[in-house]
């Protein structure tokens, strides 16, 4: 098999998170619509992200926040998103770059996609060691619900997980074309 040097890994990746950044682009616009909310997973020693210190210490590598009810001000950019959310009655602001989210979810269709999103300091020491044969910081590995009720840092969680349907996990493999 020949070097991809268009890399569609990283082309695939991108056009996933234009999917996120228009949903919660039009949500900052008019509200959420019906029952959808989103549970949005992202890792908190990713380059850009802006969490408390308190907050970061309570979730060194990953943190999972829920838009549903108690949000506010939210602000979508082409490079982020940025968020007015409470934990535990403290009101917090978190500014969470696309590029460090590991998943996003919307219970109220069964709605998931998952990254693969690698340290920064991990991914600059893997690229040391394999030069000659680049990895993608990010790329889709599934497509249906994964994570528990448990992992979303918010009191909404609990109501969340009973909302929760079984999905069918589809692989893109099926759609590719075979040679």
């Amino acid at each position: 098999m020949g070097q991809d040097l268009i890399r569609y890994d990283v082309l695939a990746q991108d056009a996933l998170r234009g999917v996120i950044r228009k949903v919660l682009g039009e949500v900052a616009k008019t509200g959420l619509p019906g029952e959808h909310h989103f549970f949005i997973t992202f890792l908190t020693t990713a380059p850009g992200v802006r969490i408390s210190s308190r907050l970061r210490e309570k979730y060194p590598e990953l943190m999972t926040i829920v838009i549903q009810h108690q949000y506010w001000d939210l602000n979508v950019t082409d490079t982020g998103f940025e968020v007015g959310l409470s934990f535990s009655d403290i009101p917090e602001r978190l500014l969470v770059p696309f590029s460090a989210v590991r998943g996003f979810y919307d219970p109220a269709v069964n709605f998931e996609l998952e990254f693969d999103v690698q340290n920064a300091e991990a991914a600059d020491d893997e690229a040391d060691e394999t030069a000659s044969a680049p990895t993608p910081l990010a790329q889709p590995v599934s497509i249906g619900p994964s994570r528990s009720a448990e992992e979303a840092g918010d009191d909404e969680g609990e109501d969340a997980e009973t909302e929760r349907r079984d999905a069918e996990v589809v692989s893109l493999d099926a759609f590719r074309k075979k040679t």
